[in-house]
């Protein structure tokens, strides 16, 4: 049987250009209308970061600031919403004040002549958190191959510089696993960065002496404390695989401590 290949959209190029880039977006989609509305069930729009539409198209001006509200808290919860916009009246009869959120949809006025009512599905789309290992050591290794297991996008840069951008949008976190070669330098490497974590794979003793060390070359308090050491959650791992998954254990705790599940990764 043939298989016919369905043309690729704007649509379809916008979307797949911000996965590349790794920059977090927002689909939106209306999934219910009632009375007169520009947009109709199943109309698509992309925002960008700023809850701006870059692609596609969803209604009118009666929609956009409800809408870029919703993509915003969308992005900044790491999850999905409901928002339902309706005449400032058919909230009324439903004793429903706009800006209220009942059984996880939230209500917005719309102030437009056509008097619809308007439901839109925002969905946001997240970049992978990104991992980045510092090190050759069994630990980083074992780290490396466990990370993309669990949604992580890892990223083994040298530690003689900063590590390079990947788009604006992804969670990024370090683990210095050098172990005892350029350990010293790998911290400077990984503090000079606005990484959100930076886990240290060593014993309190070996970091209290580096930490000495760092201080000196001029890194605040502030800066050293940036710095978990030693690294992972305390579940008396032994081996590198072991230390490997107590590292991620607590890279996950991390991470969930804003967004949640069911989020769309990229």
């Amino acid at each position: 049987m043939m298989t016919v290949k369905m043309p690729e959209t704007t649509f379809d190029r916008a979307r797949q250009s911000l996965i590349e880039q790794c920059e977090p977006h927002v689909i939106a989609t209306v999934i219910r209308t009632v009375g007169l509305t520009a947009a109709k069930p199943g109309a698509k729009a992309i925002l960008n970061h700023e809850g701006t539409i870059i692609e596609g198209w969803i209604g009118g001006g009666c929609v956009r600031s409800a809408l870029t509200k919703a993509a915003l808290t969308a992005l900044a919860e790491g999850a999905p919403q409901v928002i339902s916009i309706a005449p400032a009246e058919a909230l009324a009869e439903k004793n429903i004040a706009p800006g209220s959120e009942i059984e996880g949809v939230r209500y917005a006025k719309n102030g437009c002549p056509s008097k619809g009512s308007l439901e839109i599905f925002v969905e946001p789309v997240l970049p992978m958190p990104e991992l980045q290992i510092y090190g050759a050591s069994p630990v980083a290794q074992a780290l490396a191959r466990l990370a993309p297991q669990f949604a992580w996008m890892v990223q083994l840069p040298s530690h003689e510089g900063a590590p390079p951008q990947v788009g604006s949008g992804p969670q990024r976190m370090i683990v210095v696993a050098t172990q005892g070669k350029d350990d010293l330098a790998a911290l400077k490497a990984a503090l000079a960065t606005p990484a959100q974590h930076i886990g240290f794979v060593a014993s309190r003793k070996k970091w209290a002496a580096l930490s000495a060390k760092l201080a000196e070359a001029g890194f605040s308090a502030d800066d050293l404390a940036r710095v978990q050491a030693p690294a992972g959650l305390a579940i008396d791992a032994v081996t590198p695989d072991e230390i490997a998954l107590s590292i991620l254990a607590q890279l996950t705790q991390i991470r969930r401590r804003k967004h949640r599940t069911g989020v769309d990764h990229v």
